[in-house]
């Protein structure tokens, strides 16, 4: 807190005079050096607030943030239900990050492929997302079932590799690393299914709403994933993916097995994933609902 209060004094005293307000993302350390900026020299200031902020936080901190603060947004109707209790009060809105979708090309002709199904996730090697859960509903998944798994995402991936080995998944599974955007369009083009188990942490940190999960849909990818956070308000279960409990990688390899064996059924589900991306989690009127804050804060 110490350091926080030192950036916060250098923040104060470097603030242009035609700064009328301060505005800032995350409630943890970069909250507090705007809050504490803003008692030093009197300047409004508002927040938005995302997950591992939120969750990690302790309740009595974010409750004195929210309640210094002109307002505050987040990327879910989740976190402003729990910030808003947590307050007793309604200075939290939701705006969703949304996608910008012209970065992204109509999603392909999936019909006739031939050769072994692909499951892609897109996610950092780190415990909230869930692999070493999906590690095990891979090798659960019948002989039948012709498949290989794709991951793009950085972080330390040694141990769930080696446990790959162990579990003779090796051979089907592509670790790709850490990969720009145009390559993860590309591995959704290839790919047949998208998969993110994501689990809460043994600290508490978890996943909001993922933007992966928006990008796969938005490429016409049926989803599996879990009922953590806020991806039920977004990957609709039975209708646009299959949601599962976390840490159920039994529950994990039955979903994935229903869409491995039923074509039509994908593409029902990539057809209206894509759809129900473009008309509610397109980034445009979220950006214009902020400035529209914004410009306010005074």
């Amino acid at each position: 807190r110490w350091r926080r209060l030192g950036q916060a004094l250098v923040l104060a005293h470097e603030l242009p005079d035609d700064v009328a307000a301060l505005y800032v993302h995350y409630l943890h350390t970069p909250c507090s050096v705007a809050r504490y900026a803003s008692i030093m020299t009197g300047r409004p200031f508002a927040f938005s607030a995302h997950a591992k902020d939120i969750w990690t936080s302790p309740d009595w901190e974010l409750r004195e943030k929210i309640a210094d603060a002109e307002w505050g947004v987040t990327c879910t109707a989740l976190n402003r239900d729990h910030l808003n209790g947590l307050a007793k009060a309604d200075k939290l809105d939701l705006v969703y990050h949304g996608l910008d979708l012209s970065a992204f090309p109509p999603p392909p002709d999936r019909a006739g492929r031939t050769g072994p199904l692909t499951i892609l996730s897109v996610g950092r090697l780190v415990e909230k997302k869930g692999y070493g859960d999906l590690l095990t509903a891979l090798s659960r998944l019948s002989g039948d079932i012709d498949w290989r798994f794709v991951h793009i995402g950085g972080g330390n991936g040694k141990a769930l590799k080696e446990r790959a080995e162990r579990r003779g998944l090796g051979g089907r599974i592509d670790w790709r690393g850490a990969r720009p955007r145009e390559d993860v369009i590309a591995a959704c083009e290839a790919a047949d299914i998208f998969v993110l188990p994501s689990r809460i942490a043994r600290s508490g940190d978890r996943d909001g709403l993922p933007n992966v999960l928006m990008e796969a849909q938005a490429m016409g990818l049926p989803v599996v994933s879990t009922r953590v956070s806020a991806i039920p308000e977004l990957v609709e279960d039975g209708v646009t993916g299959l949601l599962v409990d976390e840490r159920d990688p039994a529950a994990l390899a039955d979903a994935i097995a229903v869409l491995a064996r039923d074509p039509e059924k994908r593409a029902a589900f990539g057809r209206a994933g894509a759809a129900r991306v473009r008309a509610h989690f397109a980034s445009d009127p979220g950006l214009d609902r902020l400035a529209k804050k914004l410009k306010a804060l005074r």
